[in-house]
């Protein structure tokens, strides 16, 4: 590297510029003078001129990521563009430069190499633990490197230039061969080292990367001498690295590099060769030797591929598993396993067969397996390996055999099956499928193959399944699935194993294939994979074939073959399957010259010392072999039998291996016997004689099996098995065999010879093991007529061939296990299906939280109704058993505080999220809001312990109880909770705050509500309509109010019962926040609890009609079925209200129910009046009544309450419409009321005692404030639907109330009916007459006359209008018609909502917050952890869930498009609702894709936000310590 001199001013710059490692303002500088062309050039000449100061700084350097980026973003500016990076080219030899540089850095951090000969090894490589590597600290080099190799000028110099090609060559060796793995093979290693990760990506970064952009260049029949010089100097390299590492032919055991960067280039250059330029193959192949070492390395990669995943190389760690997963990854394999297999290919296409056959299963460490014998010495392989190794081996040669990648498949072909097998393991979304499939690694390359049909390929083979919302609460995402017909005709089983990186892939890819052909009705069983046609081979590889027939592998056929029928161990399904595929690739592909000459009977002479005749599987096939000699253990069974005297010469021996004639050293006379490895030795030898003069070269192949320690082998000695079979009888017996009945298999060619003229028989295409047979049958019968006859023959000799007795015994004993698999099938069967159903109806009971209007109406709670006492189960002791006062049992409940009521509106329309300045959001027409101005207009100017009385808070903040249903004895929850407490298992929840999750179905919760012991549901008198008259029933509930302080359960003696209820009412009181349970003017007044109290009762009845759909029109059992604990909750209430005592006096039974003396007493008094009748809300008056009365009530009283009550509702009914309509309405009313108010049904006429409450009300000033808004038609008809419409929230209200203290169906009716059936069910209406002269007034029953009572109940609003006329009118409209709760509208496209909110300032500090969010449910613009809003420690998000949501937040975070929500201390992240075109989330807005609204996950957001099952439904739960 020569020293710099600087010249100029810039240069001086520059210098300084790098010295300081980029600083950005020089960067900013230097940059922005681009623009000028003189300067442009100039700089760039400079910046080529410093880069190995660049690089050198760039090493020292400790903030190499941050220099990186900055270098890079100089060098983009420069060499991107073509007709500069030419000009510095040709001037200042940039190439020069750039390799130089790259190779001088690497040299920094060079080891020597072990692989092969560690003693003598020439060769070095990068050492992958460096910084340099670790950090991709070079990759801003390589990067440029890429970039000016993308111009096609450029890189034509780069391939012309011999001497560039050479150092680059010698570049890439350092990386051939780097982090070598040595299998540990007897302690598991300390340390696992993760260098691997560095590996892989120098070579894909620093080698393939280059390699991708030269080969773009590579495309046309011009571009052929390219291709030759790399291919020439590639090879070079490789005889270079060969020579460095000692490399004679066998490589050294146990150990596997993954890096083969030479071997790659070779092959893809190969490939483009043939593919694009139309070079002929063979001239630039190099001779025999030098395939034979080339294939090496790539075969010891597949063989330990194979060995990792039998788990020979468990004590190397996890990481060489994750190096086996990189290497076939999608981002990797077409630059790693596609090329390794592609040589191999091409090697087995230009070897002798039986060389390249051997040398597999030598590789693969599995020859000893390969012998007729029952029992064999493997003495480079434990047992327990040798079935997945022979499985390995066997898929490895399908793969060879069948892959067609780089064999003449179109780049639309390849497209295709990469993604029909992506599709085939697993559904897939379009941005996965992107990634997975494949591309050019090389970003600079420019389009991948066929990226323009991706889209098209995609329609063409898969369907699009929208998005969905699984039950379990998973979100699904946009999936595409594979068409039937992919699955019909295109599914590749190879394709998949040559593509999944987890095994459990391909069995999941099985699965999805059997589901399918059990569905379209194709195949009832468990299929095999199915047999695929290839493409036809490009003629260059026709060599290949070769494999397919070449004596050794089907010598190894045949052997498998046998072994299975005669179920020898290790072996398994999947390699008769491998063997079956292997035989039929063989008939598929069959050399042309199959002669049917009557030449069988003397082949056999003719062969005596070998296997088969010749090498055509056609004729191979109905060869057959009656002796075998073997070598066997001298325990094996086969040496007790004599042979027998006319042995016939066919050998096999497994001395060191097994196979084929016979071994030298055993001079036994009949035949020379012959090992697979000598062989290969031998042909090894002769090539390396041919090809070498010196004659020192012939003594290079030591016999290089240092592994098999050599005292290790056990004493061998031969045996002769008699056979006598051949392929097809073997075939036709593994029928039988496979189908458990003798004589299974037939010719179909007998019944129908269409068949051998139309082989494509659907029926064959799918299907198990015997249809393999069958269609391997036919198409052996289809080539040749020899074979069909042979098939006939075999099958006409109905009784099997007589095979020695043994054999006989094991066919009957694989008969028998067959038999008894069958039956522990069914027994299997039968039990799943048991434990299914019962999993079902667990799941029925438990796991109903999803959609609370799913009606179910429960058994159990109908079942436990004719009870006397109700029993419960301990879902932790297991015991059944009534609740009592000593061992109360309990419901497990969760309490959470919910503020959903208070975001009812009264309006239809949903309110839309803002998304400009003028569309903000004001909170004054929701519920909670009106509620709270109308409590406290009241508190102005009545007495507050009244005023307390005569509303119901809990719209906001209210508590709600929900309950999975199950129950446990309080003790035993509390031991649970202990042990949840010791229990250092970091869970989802705090068992310090209560929370724990239901033993048995695994809901969330945080309470225990106590069972009230006795009968749930009172009965007897549920149905007989009591005699007694209304004036004795009205005596009998003020008789029982007085006796307050009495309690069934005696407060006095303080029982388990009693204690647990105070503390679930504890638990009720803390789960709300203060502010929203204390609304007294002097806090801490009894009247607060009271008020709050019975307003839970209030809240979870209203929650309950919310989920209902705010009407009763469906009916039905409670939704919630089993899963109420009303009645319990009731119970709670009920014993804590009792303790509160009503003065008498101020007991609002008796305004409603007497006429009072003196009225006038209380204007005289100081204190603010009560709250007049006419002002309190009738729901709370109902609930206050029940609640202190003892329970358990009887029914006619609770029917006495409700009529009474509803006769004070109508009455305010009247008295709203009387200040809504007109003064000349008021008049006519008043007349026409007059008129009739003698007759005899007057007090239950609405005309009449409308009439009656005006002229009332008119003694006071309440008519004389200006109009009001009036009723535009006042004709009968309307205001008899005004009226019901008031009175219909109570009866929904009383008609739950009842349905759950005394159990019985809710009518289901048409929504115009409603109103009648509930008066019917709630036993106000008499006798239900036909609805059409039905008027809501004749369900009135007045306890005292009408006209009293009315007058009584206005005189109180007429002297309070004395003294504040203007309130009168505010405070008696009450609006009973509420919208149910919503959460906002979203925008169509989510860009509307980012570009609004995503520049938005913070109200606070007003700077853009780094995270901003907005609440869903009012609209409220937060920022999310943003300082600068925090208060008291709780930052933003976490403040408002708890102001506007009472503990629970919804907010879509703006910036990454995705909902989080906060439930008390704990967050989970929900989801996104927008979705992409293609139904996929977008989160953080990696991918940039459109975004539009999915209005199904919006609709089950909003669902679980009313029905309150964040904590049920979503499962990823984490504490947020307020920091949100």
């Amino acid at each position: 590297m020569d020293v710099l001199k600087h010249k100029c001013f810039l240069e001086e710059l520059l210098f300084w510029t790098i010295k300081y490692e980029f600083p950005q303002k020089m960067v900013t500088f230097l940059l922005n003078m681009l623009p000028d062309q003189d300067y442009k050039i100039a700089f760039t000449k400079t910046f080529v001129q410093h880069y190995a100061f660049i690089m050198k700084t760039l090493k020292k350097s400790h903030e190499s990521d941050t220099m990186s980026n900055r270098i890079v973003h100089i060098s983009v500016q420069l060499f991107s563009n073509e007709e500069l990076a030419r000009q510095v080219t040709e001037e200042c030899q940039l190439l020069d430069i750039m390799v130089t540089v790259l190779l001088y850095m690497m040299e920094s951090c060079l080891i020597k190499s072990e692989l092969q000969d560690e003693e003598n090894s020439l060769h070095v490589v990068v050492n992958c633990g460096e910084a340099l590597l670790k950090n991709n600290t070079y990759w801003p080099l390589v990067s440029d490197f890429i970039n000016i190799l993308s111009h096609q000028s450029v890189a034509k110099k780069f391939l012309e230039d011999h001497g560039l090609l050479v150092t680059w060559m010698n570049f890439v060796s350092f990386f051939q061969g780097m982090n070598l793995n040595k299998r540990e093979l007897n302690e598991h290693v300390e340390f696992e080292s993760q260098t691997y990760y560095a590996a892989f990506a120098a070579e894909l970064e620093a080698c393939a990367q280059p390699m991708w952009g030269l080969l773009s260049h590579c495309k046309v029949r011009e571009t052929q001498e390219y291709t030759r010089n790399v291919v020439r100097y590639c090879l070079e390299a490789l005889q270079d690295w060969f020579d460095a590492i000692n490399f004679v032919d066998e490589p050294a055991p146990n150990q596997v590099t993954f890096h083969l960067p030479l071997h790659r280039y070779f092959a893809m250059f190969l490939s483009k060769a043939v593919k694009c330029q139309e070079l002929d193959l063979d001239t630039i192949l190099p001779d025999q030797e030098m395939l034979m070492k080339l294939m090496i390395h790539p075969l010891q990669i597949q063989a330990s591929l194979s060995e990792i995943h039998s788990n020979m190389w468990v004590r190397n760690g996890l990481q060489i598993k994750g190096q086996a997963m990189t290497y076939v990854q999608s981002h990797f394999c077409n630059s790693m396993i596609d090329p390794d297999i592609y040589l191999l290919q091409v090697c087995a296409s230009r070897l002798d067969p039986d060389y390249f056959i051997s040398s597999v299963f030598e590789r693969f460490k599995v020859v000893d397996l390969l012998t007729m014998a029952s029992q064999h010495q493997n003495t480079v392989l434990d047992s327990e390996h040798e079935r997945s190794m022979l499985e390995g081996a066997l898929t490895f040669l399908v793969l060879l055999l069948s892959l067609r990648l780089h064999l003449g498949m179109t780049d639309d072909e390849i497209l295709r099956a990469e993604m029909v097998a992506q599709l085939c393991m697993n559904d897939r979304t379009h941005s996965s499928l992107l990634d997975l499939i494949p591309e050019n690694p090389n970003p600079k390359s420019g389009i991948i193959p066929g990226s323009l049909s991706f889209e098209s390929v995609l329609s063409a083979v898969a369907d699009f399944k929208a998005p969905v919302f699984e039950p379990g609460g998973s979100m699904q995402q946009g999936m595409y699935t594979p068409k039937a017909e992919v699955w019909d005709k295109e599914f590749d089983p190879v394709m998949v194993i040559l593509r999944t990186v987890y095994r459990r892939d391909v069995q999941s890819a099985m699965d999805r294939y059997t589901a399918f052909l059990k569905q379209s009705g194709k195949f009832p069983g468990n299929p095999w994979p199915p047999y695929k046609k290839r493409t036809p081979l490009h003629p260059s590889y026709k060599g290949l074939i070769k494999l397919l027939h070449c004596k050794t592998l089907h010598i190894v056929l045949f052997t498998l073959l046998y072994k299975i029928l005669m179920d020898h161990q290790n072996l398994s399904e999947h390699v008769l399957c491998m063997v079956l595929y292997l035989i039929e690739l063989g008939l598929e592909n069959s050399p042309e010259q199959e002669s049917d000459e009557e030449e069988s009977a003397g082949g056999q002479e003719r062969c005596h010392d070998s296997w088969f005749p010749g090498s055509n599987l056609v004729s191979n096939m109905r060869h057959f072999i009656n002796y075998v000699r073997v070598r066997v253990p001298e325990t094996a069974p086969e040496v007790k039998r004599e042979p027998p005297a006319s042995t016939s010469s066919d050998g096999l021996t497994s001395s060191q291996n097994s196979r084929r004639k016979s071994l030298q050293r055993e001079n036994s006379g009949t035949a020379q016997v012959f090992s697979l490895v000598a062989e290969r030795r031998k042909k090894f030898q002769e090539i390396i004689n041919r090809n070498s003069s010196e004659a020192n070269q012939v003594v290079r192949p030591k016999t290089s099996m240092k592994w098999s320690a050599p005292g290790a082998t056990p004493q061998l000695t031969t045996a002769i098995l008699e056979v006598k079979e051949s392929i097809l009888s073997l075939l036709i017996k593994l029928h039988h065999k496979l189908s458990g009945k003798q004589n299974s298999y037939y010719p179909p060619w007998l019944d129908d010879v269409d068949v051998l003229i139309h082989p494509e028989i659907p029926r064959y295409s799918h299907g198990d093991g015997m249809t393999a047979v069958e269609r391997i049958l036919l198409k052996a019968a289809i080539q040749s007529r020899l074979n069909k006859r042979i098939i006939e023959e075999i099958c006409r000799k109905v009784t099997p061939p007589v095979p020695p007795k043994k054999i006989s015994s094991a066919e009957k004993k694989t008969l028998d296990k067959e038999e008894r698999r069958q039956k522990a099938r069914e027994r299997q069967q039968k039990l799943l299906a048991e434990f299914a159903s019962r999993q079902k109806s667990f799941m029925e009971t438990a796991m109903d939280v999803e959609s609370p209007d799913a009606d179910i109406a429960m058994e159990i709670a109908t079942s436990e109704q004719h009870v006397s006492e109700a029993i419960y189960d301990c879902v932790i002791c297991g015991q059944s058993g009534p609740s009592t006062e000593d061992r109360p049992t309990g419901l497990v409940v969760l309490l959470q505080a919910s503020s959903v009521l208070g975001q009812c509106r009264n309006s239809t329309e949903p309110k839309k999220l803002p998304t400009t300045e003028e569309e903000q959001i004001y909170p004054w027409d929701t519920c909670a809001a009106l509620h709270d101005v109308r409590l406290t207009t009241l508190q102005r100017y009545f007495k507050d312990s009244s005023c307390l009385q005569a509303v119901s808070i809990g719209w906001e903040g209210g508590v709600y109880v929900q309950t999975c249903g199950h129950t446990l004895h309080i003790d035993c929850h509390k031991s649970y909770m202990e042990s949840l407490r010791n229990d250092q298992v970091l869970q989802g929840f705090s068992v310090d705050k209560g929370e724990f999750t239901c033993p048995l179905c695994r809901q969330f919760a945080n309470s225990v509500l106590p069972c009230y012991p006795g009968n749930n549901v009172e009965r007897s008198l549920w149905q007989s309509h009591s005699n007694k008259c209304m004036r004795d029933l009205v005596q009998e509930v003020e008789d029982l109010q007085e006796q307050l302080g009495t309690f069934p359960v005696s407060i006095s003696s303080e029982t388990n019962l009693s204690k647990e209820m105070e503390s679930v009412m504890k638990d009720i009181k803390s789960t709300t926040q203060k502010k929203y349970t204390d609304y007294s003017k002097t806090s801490g007044s009894p009247d607060n609890d009271f008020l709050f109290m019975y307003s839970v009762a209030r809240t979870n009845l209203e929650l309950e009609l919310v989920h209902r759909g705010g009407n009763l029109c469906s009916g039905g059992a409670s939704t919630a079925g089993k899963r109420s604990c009303l009645n319990q909750l009731f119970h709670v209430l009920a014993m804590h209200m009792r303790l509160y005592s009503i003065d008498s006096a101020y007991n609002p039974w008796r305004k409603l129910t007497q006429l009072m003396q003196d009225k006038n007493s209380e204007l005289i008094s100081e204190e603010l009046p009560e709250v007049p009748v006419l002002y309190r809300d009738v729901s709370s008056l109902l609930l206050i009544q029940i609640l202190t009365m003892p329970q358990p009530l009887h029914k006619e009283h609770f029917t006495c309450i409700i009529k009474v009550l509803f006769t004070l509702l109508y009455t305010q009914a009247l008295a709203a419409l009387s200040v809504k309509c007109s003064a000349e309405d008021r008049m006519t009313w008043k007349e026409s009321g007059a008129l009739k108010k003698n007759t005899s049904s007057g007090e239950k006429s609405w005309e009449v005692l409308l009439g009656h409450v005006v002229s009332e009300l008119s003694k006071g000033k309440i008519y004389e404030e200006g109009e009001t808004e009036e009723l535009t038609v006042v004709n009968p008809d309307s205001v008899e639907c005004y009226l019901q419409q008031f009175c219909l929230p109570f009866l929904r209200i009383t008609s739950l109330l009842q349905h759950h203290l005394f159990g019985g169906d809710l009518p289901s009716c048409q929504e115009d009916e409603e109103f009648t059936v509930l008066a019917s069910c709630l036993g106000l209406l008499p006798s239900f007459q036909s609805s059409h002269q039905f008027t809501s007034a004749s369900c009135l029953d007045w306890p005292v006359p009408a006209f009293d009572m009315i007058s009584q109940w206005c005189s109180e609003l007429a002297s309070f209008a004395d003294r504040h006329p203007d309130q009168v009118k505010a405070l008696l409209i009450q609006e009973p018609k509420w919208d149910l709760p919503r959460l906002l509208q979203l925008p169509e496209n989510y860009n509307t909502i980012f570009q609004y909110y995503h520049r938005k300032t913070c109200t606070v500090c007003t700077k853009v917050p780094k995270d901003p969010a907005v609440c869903l449910v009012c609209g409220t613009f937060v920022c999310l952890k943003g300082l600068c809003c925090k208060q008291q420690s709780y930052c933003e998000c976490v403040l408002h869930s708890q102001n506007c949501g009472a503990g629970t937040g919804i907010f879509l975070l703006i910036n990454a498009s995705v909902i989080i929500i906060i439930r008390g201390h704990r967050f989970c992240l929900w989801g996104s609702v927008y979705l992409d075109a293609h139904g996929e989330e977008d989160r953080d807005l990696r991918r940039g894709k459109p975004l539009y609204i999915c209005k199904e996950r919006y609709k089950v957001l909003e669902q679980q936000w009313v029905s309150h099952t964040f904590d049920h439904i979503n499962k990823r739960w984490g504490p947020h310590y307020n920091g949100l």
